[in-house]
């Protein structure tokens, strides 16, 4: 899920004696696999999630962890794993959440210390445990100011490269002290690339669920995309924001959404109609919200998010993936939401609407 395989990685060789091996990439491959021996019914997550499964097993990967969710997300880890052994794999699987998918640092802690046959001291976990925070943290601090400038640079591919640099870098890390150092060099970096940005450049929020929104090849990059075209991206929905963030704050999302919602909606609905009215009244020239096909709270978010639009006059997308969206069907979309947006905008400069 986009580069958050770092700290995982990380925490996963520092808390376990296992060889740790990354999956290959995310190809269509991947969701071929996922999308044939998933059920129909289900979203395009799960047949992401399968897919990376199979292909990790058929590398050799014989010892799998999963986290949960509050929606379906939660349950993955039982029929995936029944469908793998159904393949004929063998392989230990391990949940990190607690049973209803929250995830807590006690439960992280009890499923790493039996994946490491009942050892693991808590100072060894709380020191690594730290380092992985850190790391989740600096990639999503960097990665937002990339989104921000990315499509005003002037030398093409720049921020690419020093992505890349960061990739390498923090793939590397080997302490606290040094993982920082190492954040300044490429924070420094960034903030150094020449960009030619207008003051009243066209804003895009994008909002919607997590895997979709975090994910590039599942959402087809739609943020490069829209960086082609000039636009400076916002998006709220990072695992820094889910693991720490959100937690602190489920009262405050309520009070955010006054005036729209009475209950809290489950899964990563509640999040995104409070997103949504924040980046309305902030400004923003338009929102592209995200779901998977059939995903029953972002249904439920729709008809709020609509409303909140239609009261801040701003204009939003809603685009659904499956196994069978088409690539250039989204980016016709893209296209005309875009031209639609910018036409607006400078329309509002000669106060034409």
């Amino acid at each position: 899920m986009g580069s958050y395989y770092i700290p995982i990685k990380y925490l996963m060789q520092k808390m376990t004696d296992y060889e740790v091996r990354l999956a290959p990439p995310i190809t269509k491959k991947t969701l071929e696999l996922g999308s044939k021996y998933a059920p129909d019914f289900v979203c395009i997550p799960f047949k992401y999630n399968l897919g990376n499964y199979i292909e990790a097993a058929e590398k050799g990967a014989n010892v799998f962890a999963q986290t949960g969710g509050g929606c379906r997300f939660g349950y993955y880890y039982e029929p995936q794993s029944d469908i793998l052994k159904r393949l004929g794999f063998k392989f230990d699987f391990h949940y990190l959440s607690e049973e209803g998918g929250k995830l807590t640092i006690g439960s992280v802690y009890r499923a790493l210390k039996e994946m490491n046959g009942g050892k693991l001291s808590k100072l060894k976990f709380l020191y690594h445990g730290l380092i992985t925070i850190n790391l989740i943290r600096y990639i999503d601090k960097l990665e937002q100011i990339t989104r921000e400038n990315v499509g005003f640079e002037v030398k093409k591919k720049s921020f690419e490269k020093v992505h890349k640099e960061m990739i390498k870098s923090f793939s590397e890390t080997s302490g606290l002290f040094n993982l920082k150092r190492r954040y300044k060099k490429v924070k420094k970096q960034l903030k150094k690339l020449e960009v030619n940005k207008p003051e009243d450049c066209l804003k895009v929020g994008i909002i919607g669920e997590l895997f979709l929104v975090m994910e590039p090849f599942s959402n087809f990059n739609i943020e490069k995309e829209l960086a082609k075209m000039g636009v400076e991206v916002h998006r709220e929905t990072t695992l820094t924001y889910l693991l720490f963030s959100k937690p602190r704050n489920r009262k405050k999302l309520l009070r955010q959404t006054e005036g729209y919602l009475k209950k809290v909606l489950s899964g990563d609905a509640i999040d995104n109609v409070a997103h949504a009215k924040e980046m309305c009244e902030h400004g923003i020239d338009g929102i592209i919200h995200i779901k998977p096909f059939a995903c029953i709270p972002e249904v439920g978010a729709i008809p709020i998010i609509d409303k909140i639009v239609h009261d801040h006059d701003v204009p939003a997308i809603y685009l659904s993936f499956d196994s069978q969206t088409s690539e250039e069907g989204i980016r016709t979309r893209l296209e005309a939401f875009y031209d639609m947006i910018n036409m607006r905008k400078e329309n509002k400069k000669w106060n034409i609407i």
